[in-house]
């Protein structure tokens, strides 16, 4: 015969739960952990991109000193030194490191793609003679005679199995005309500002 009063008990589960002020200690090590990653990206950086990130003295200097280690040992006690470097500052620098980094990540993707487009065009110059005559009106100044002489070099490299020498130089000339200059971005922006839309 069932019990009709189990389960029943005079008090809330709340009642006893414990309030704390600070947050637990799996919280502390997720977030330590989330800075050691932060400080081993940013030593797996390429150097001139890191010194760039804004951050305190101190943690540069041990992130620019990591990056010149090559015992496995001592880099690793030093990323661990960046770690606790990494704690020691605050939540908005944190913040602006944070974001900085995944603007890397995000700018490499688009670098990526952008590199895949140019390798797309080089295949369909070296497929169809038809792809030259229209990169040729979408880019007036472009000489077209050498851009002809590389395609017809690169067919031949590939039927002869030679090396790609002519094939390298024609996504060499393609990347260039991909990739505005400085000036040509800056004159766009003036231009911008020049006629409002």
């Amino acid at each position: 015969m069932p019990n009709a009063n189990r389960g029943a008990v005079g008090f809330q589960s709340s009642e006893f739960e414990q309030k704390y002020e600070r947050p637990s200690k799996s919280q502390l090590k997720r977030e330590m952990t989330a800075l050691q990653k932060l400080g081993e990206a940013l030593v797996d950086a390429p150097r001139d991109r890191v010194k760039k990130v804004p951050m305190p003295e101190d943690v540069l200097e041990a992130i620019l000193e990591c990056q010149q280690i090559s015992s496995h040992e001592g880099r690793r006690r030093q990323l661990q030194f960046v770690g606790k470097k990494m704690r020691t500052l605050s939540e908005e620098e944190t913040a602006i490191i944070q974001k900085t980094v995944d603007g890397w990540r995000g700018t490499s993707k688009s670098e990526a793609a952008a590199l895949h487009a140019v390798e797309r065009q080089r295949e369909r110059l070296l497929a169809d003679d038809n792809a030259l005559t229209d990169l040729c009106a979408q880019h007036p100044t472009l000489n077209v005679q050498q851009l002809r002489t590389l395609i017809r070099n690169a067919r031949k490299e590939q039927a002869d199995n030679k090396p790609p020498k002519a094939y390298r130089e024609i996504f060499q000339i393609l990347k260039s005309l991909r990739a505005p200059t400085d000036d040509q971005e800056s004159d766009e922006n003036d231009e911008e500002d020049e006629n409002p839309s």
